[in-house]
């Protein structure tokens, strides 16, 4: 028989060891991150007295992947329409509390006494929160509901935005011998340049492409083009420069907007949660104990830091985003913690060799202390503002819990605010399609049109027909950057308005007119020696024809459309569905109730119970406002409405009122069949003898259903096929009965 391979046999220890622990985990109420930790520790070289894995760098290959699905997965929970959705204020606290906690960390590494490159990657570690831990503990402690948590979870997803960035700029940091402000600023731009290139062109291609194969695909066939999607895009991310972990995320967000989405998500949690849980075991298996003795007074101070730190510049951040006091305060207290996205930074540091092998198992042991201590540091938010509100002047209370950055302005100014914004948006995303279609010319088409047309004489029709083509390619492009936006509402009524708004008007014409001529000034300087006036007059010339051309601006238009179309796909769907969560739900925010949705667990005692028998509103102080039933909404629902298992309930009230339904509804439980065995169905065959006490009865008669909880399927009269037996017929002597029923209700039939 041929030998396992080492890999099965490292995998194989792995998942028992990680099953084991997580199992324990799991008992003990913690989160199971820790329990992979644990596992990784458990069967880690530096731990003597266990099994341990043989080949360590199979099983950090799986960890890479690992990593490329956590992100794959986290970019299907993102929406970039959601962070335009949330606002200023989870953006403001976000930059604050990131900012501020990788200066803490950075400042701490430095008094330590560490290196350099040490330092500014600890800085990133100790910016970045635990999404997942944090989650964890908004539902054990049933707090998902309340709007502060509402507000955590949106910095969360920024931060996790950030910690891509931050991978990335740690890397062009790292490859660098002396990065300066200018490398800084040409790696946020590249960034910037090839996710707006990607997100755009997936928005257009992937939902086109799913649409027209979804009557070829089923689960399988979608989980198989969903993670070739999500590698292709790791690939090319590496191809560019950038990270695979960055390129799966991207891919994710692209998918996120799709129709399949929902479906995708549910595919990939398998496929994640395994790939996760060895990379969470790769962490653990750095650990060495050796060194968490050496830098024990080092661990405890960036425990204090991140505790300290969270506490006061999150409280600062939640502040500044227009949080009152007591709000901030438990937003703040919530993220003191470190997590998956620290390790992710870790890992990258140690793949790149900037950092110390040191810093790996020391963050690992902040982030498990932290980890315990969330739940406490959760509960300690309300007393600390308790005890503070008891020492600080009345007066100060009430500034800071109506502190917010909020200005006046007029309607004339969110007109040009509006009108400006658009414009901005608008140029900047077809400015990058002009520059990637550009740029893959120049790449790839001028080369080929120079082999075809070798010569000096030929080389010169080469750049023609190459630079006839690219600007055919971007003038839908380039007339949007000129046109788009000069006959919107917003537009029209500033013109009408006053005759001072024209000038301005006119001039963002001009300044777009400029950019489009920038653009085909680069071509034609680029593929030809003539001077620079007579590029502009014919540029010029070129960009006049764009706009007057009436099938380039239906190219546009339509291009436009199905942008837009692809991009609100997915809403589209869940109005259909009736998914959509209501138009008021944004109102309510700024009172002090909101709206949350619950879904009944399959064996609770309110199923089957009519609303009017719940009191929902007598017993928690809720509103109903609607229940989603499969792919059915039942608005203002009345208290003759059934509740069923899995529907979902949209309800209204307060932080303290929700979180009193919530666990209500979680805990009023059908108790579970202890001996759930005994329970099972069986069919047994009686015979009706003269000493039997259903002879002479009818069915009804025989209380076969009512006493003892069986029921007769058939009747035996030497057919293929048993007989159905009515109601009123009577049972004879020698009849044979066919019965279906628990074993211990047949045996007492039989008795």
């Amino acid at each position: 028989m041929a030998e396992i391979p080492f890999l099965v046999k490292d995998l194989a220890l792995i998942l028992m060891v990680a099953g084991i622990v997580t199992l324990i985990f799991k008992r003990l109420k913690q989160p199971l991150v820790l329990g992979y930790i644990m596992a990784g520790f458990l069967v880690s070289p530096h731990m003597p007295y266990t099994m341990s894995v043989v080949d360590e760098t199979d099983i950090q290959t799986w960890a890479d992947i690992g990593v490329i699905f956590t992100l794959f997965s986290l970019g299907l929970d993102f929406s970039f329409k959601k962070i335009v959705k949330m606002g200023a204020s989870p953006i403001i606290a976000t930059v604050v509390i990131v900012f501020c906690m990788m200066m803490l960390g950075i400042s701490v590494g430095h008094g330590f006494g560490w290196g350099r490159m040490d330092c500014i990657f600890l800085g990133g570690m100790l910016a970045m929160s635990s999404t997942t831990i944090i989650y964890k503990a908004f539902d054990d402690m049933r707090l998902r509901t309340q709007k502060f948590a509402s507000m955590v979870m949106s910095v969360l997803i920024l931060e996790d935005i950030l910690a891509i960035v931050m991978m990335v700029m740690l890397s062009a940091i790292a490859s660098g011998s002396s990065p300066d402000g200018g490398q800084m600023l040409a790696s946020i731009v590249k960034i910037g340049f090839f996710l707006g290139v990607w997100f755009i062109v997936g928005i257009f291609a992937i939902p086109w492409f799913l649409r027209s194969v979804r009557k070829l695909i089923n689960a399988e066939t979608l989980l198989i083009v969903s993670l070739g999607l999500c590698c292709g895009m790791a690939v090319l991310s590496t191809k560019v420069g950038f990270s695979s972990a960055f390129g799966a995320f991207v891919m994710g967000s692209i998918l996120a907007e799709t129709i399949e989405a929902e479906k995708i998500i549910k595919l990939v949690e398998p496929v994640k949660n395994l790939f996760g849980a060895i990379f969470f075991v790769s962490v653990g298996m750095l650990v060495d104990p050796k060194i968490l003795v050496e830098y024990a007074v080092p661990i405890l101070a960036l425990v204090g830091t991140i505790l300290v730190g969270q506490a006061i510049f999150g409280t600062f951040g939640f502040m500044l985003g227009g949080e009152s006091l007591k709000s901030a305060m438990r937003c703040g207290f919530s993220m003191a913690q470190i997590g998956e996205f620290s390790f992710i930074i870790a890992s990258l540091g140690l793949s790149l060799g900037v950092i110390s092998k040191f810093l790996y198992p020391v963050v690992v042991a902040v982030s498990v202390i932290t980890t315990f201590l969330t739940p406490y540091m959760i509960r300690l938010a309300t007393p600390t503002y308790q005890v503070m509100e008891k020492h600080l002047p009345d007066k100060l209370i009430h500034i800071l819990n109506h502190f917010a950055m909020s200005h006046p302005q007029t309607q004339q100014q969110s007109k040009w605010k509006s009108l400006i914004r658009q414009m901005l948006v608008n140029t900047t995303a077809y400015s990058i399609l002009s520059a990637a279609v550009i740029a893959l010319m120049f790449t790839f088409v001028l080369p080929l049109m120079r082999n075809l047309l070798p010569g000096w004489h030929l080389h010169w029709y080469a750049n023609a027909i190459t630079g006839l083509l690219t600007i055919l390619f971007i003038s839908p492009f380039l007339r949007a950057i000129v046109m788009k936006k000069n006959h919107s509402a917003e537009w029209k009524r500033l013109w009408v308005e006053s005759s001072i708004n024209r000038v301005p008007l006119l001039f963002t014409v001009f300044v777009r007119f400029m950019i489009a001529l920038a653009f085909i000034f680069y071509i034609i300087n680029f593929l030809s020696r003539f001077t620079n006036a007579l590029i502009v007059c014919i540029g010029a010339a070129v960009v006049m024809l764009m706009i007057t051309s009436r099938r380039i601006k239906k190219r546009s238009i339509v291009m436009e459309r199905v942008f837009v179309h692809n991009l609100r796909s997915r809403d589209i769907a869940a109005q259909v569905n009736g998914e959509k969560r209501p138009l008021y739900e944004g109102r309510l925010l700024d009172r002090d109730i909101h709206i949350s949705e619950f879904e009944v667990p399959e064996d609770s005692s309110w199923t089957g119970k009519s609303l009017r028998e719940l009191h929902l509103r007598q017993r928690f102080g809720v509103d109903l406002s609607s229940i989603h039933r499969g792919s059915h909404r039942l608005n203002i629902p009345n208290g003759d409405m059934i509740i069923f298992p899995g529907d979902k309930l949209q309800v209204i009230g307060n932080d303290d009122q929700l979180q009193k339904f919530n666990t209500a509804l979680q805990s009023d439980l059908l108790p579970e069949e202890a001996e759930i065995e005994k329970r099972e169905m069986k069919l047994s065959q009686l015979i009706i003898s003269s000493s039997s006490e259903f002879l002479g009865k009818t069915l009804i008669e025989s209380g076969i259903r009512d006493r003892y909880n069986c029921m007769v399927v058939g009747l035996e009269e030497g057919q293929e096929n048993l007989t159905h037996v009515s109601p009123t017929r009577v049972f004879k002597k020698g009849d044979i009965i066919w019965i279906v029923g628990e074993e211990a209700d047949l045996k007492r039939i039989k008795n």
